[in-house]
């Protein structure tokens, strides 16, 4: 019998494994990390000592949590860590798990792969020392360690105040935080955000934190350029300048799509994300039948709202398969993801997305850092006549490297949109391609 899969094993796909398993189905739970928790509550590795709350300071309880929750379920469900969904088709998942290739057929499939940094390059972003900030957040967690000894923090958005705190509650130095979102606009943000006030008070400790500990944020300010020869020597912005030894940087996050994409999931543009993303209605059933949608993959709502998604989600799987649920449950649900909608709404108004930046970034800039595509390689195509996305890559290679446009795509989109005299959503989006990350040479993979 063809189980129902689950990828990803953050704070979606453990809800939904857990409300699975509790309506009698066993699912298959897929994750890449060796622990479950996702990038919000990742785990340290057995035998690091630092607690919970030196880990997830106000999360901590929530991440403990769900950390019992995947323990509980590990043995009861069939649970396949460090696994690698890398292709989607004809109703099967080709995976690599430790160098083995391997395939697994599927009943219903609840794709819940979370999201990653946005990135916006600047001058010096390919130097040694330059980390996003999500990269800079796994060092810290994961890792147990910092990634300088005089760390820069640069970008919008909440992530931003969050990884800049933990880093100084750690012991590291922050030398400065940049927010490229000006103050105005979190004021004229506020009364959306009054609707989660929790979150907002989170939000508005870490920054107030940050100055009453004598770390300079500077506020409706843009990282004009990263210095340094061999690795990070400082940054620049305005006319001032600021040595530090590495940085951490990015504007907001990006859901992971490339599996949806595969699947065959029809796409529509969403101007809160400012991305494309796949087609899923208010219970996550996408436009495919028998695939789902959950959690920051299918737009990012945080990590309280991903739990939600995730019991939604196979809550649907249970109806759509004829087993017996609580009713009332997925309103309720429903109700409280669209309170965190309107909550979303005001976090993009208070950390807007930096409209000038493609007109500002210089020919110079690589813009794709695996093929080395320069801002200029790709306007100079735009200049030849070509403006839909695929039709660019096709011509300069950008995002055609390890990354698939992972790091590239947007700000390549924004450029051609910028170039073209188009609005972003009329330039098309990067189509995904097998394998989703890079495989090792020496795979054998089966037919």
């Amino acid at each position: 019998m063809k189980p129902v899969v689950i990828v990803g094993a953050g704070p979606a796909g453990i809800s939904a494994a857990r409300t699975l398993l509790d309506h009698g189905v066993r699912p298959c739970l897929v994750d890449e990390s060796l622990r479950g928790g996702g990038q919000i509550y990742r785990r340290q590795p057995q035998g690091f000592q630092r607690t919970a709350k030196q880990l997830y300071g106000f999360e901590a309880r929530k991440a403990e949590a769900v950390h019992r929750t995947m323990d509980e379920l590990a043995p009861l469900i069939d649970y396949r860590p460090e696994t690698l969904v890398w292709n989607a088709e004809d109703g099967r998942l080709d995976m690599l798990n430790n160098g083995r290739a391997e395939s697994i057929e599927y009943a219903q499939l609840i794709v819940a792969t979370g999201a990653t940094d946005r990135i916006l390059p600047v001058p010096g972003w390919t130097l040694p020392g330059v980390y996003s900030l999500g990269a800079a957040q796994i060092a810290l967690k994961y890792q147990g360690c910092a990634i300088g000894e005089r760390v820069a923090f640069c970008g919008s958005g909440p992530l931003l105040y969050l990884v800049a705190y933990q880093y100084a509650k750690a012991g590291a130095k922050v030398v400065a935080v940049l927010d490229s979102a000006p103050f105005s606009a979190q004021c004229r943000a506020l009364p959306a955000l009054l609707g989660q006030p929790t979150t907002l008070a989170k939000g508005l400790y870490y920054r107030a934190w940050l100055t009453a500990h004598g770390i300079p944020v500077h506020q409706g300010v843009t990282l004009k350029q990263i210095d340094g020869t061999q690795r990070v020597s400082g940054i620049q912005w305005g006319d001032q300048t600021l040595p530090c030894d590495a940085v951490a940087f990015a504007h907001a996050l990006r859901s992971e799509t490339q599996l949806a994409d595969l699947l065959g999931c029809e796409f529509t543009w969403n101007a809160l994300n400012r991305a494309w993303l796949p087609q899923r209605d208010s219970a996550g059933r996408s436009s495919v039948n028998g695939v789902y949608l959950a959690g920051d993959g299918a737009g990012i709502m945080g990590a309280d709202a991903a739990q939600m998604a995730g019991e939604r989600a196979a809550l649907a799987v249970l109806e759509d398969s004829g087993v017996a649920i609580d009713q009332r449950r997925p309103a309720v649900l429903e109700q409280q993801l669209a309170a965190i909608q309107r909550f979303r709404h005001g976090l993009e108004t208070a950390f807007p997305f930096p409209e000038n930046w493609a007109v500002e970034a210089p020919d110079e800039l690589i813009l794709c850092r695996c093929e080395e595509v320069s801002v200029g390689d790709v306007r100079a195509v735009v200049d030849e006549g070509h403006w839909e996305i695929n039709r660019v890559k096709a011509h300069c290679r950008v995002g055609m490297g390890r990354c698939q446009g992972r790091m590239c795509g947007l700000a390549a989109a924004e450029i051609v949109a910028e170039r073209s005299g188009r609005a972003i959503e009329n330039v098309g989006r990067l189509r995904g391609q097998a394998p989703i990350k890079p495989l090792p040479f020496g795979v054998e993979v089966q037919p």
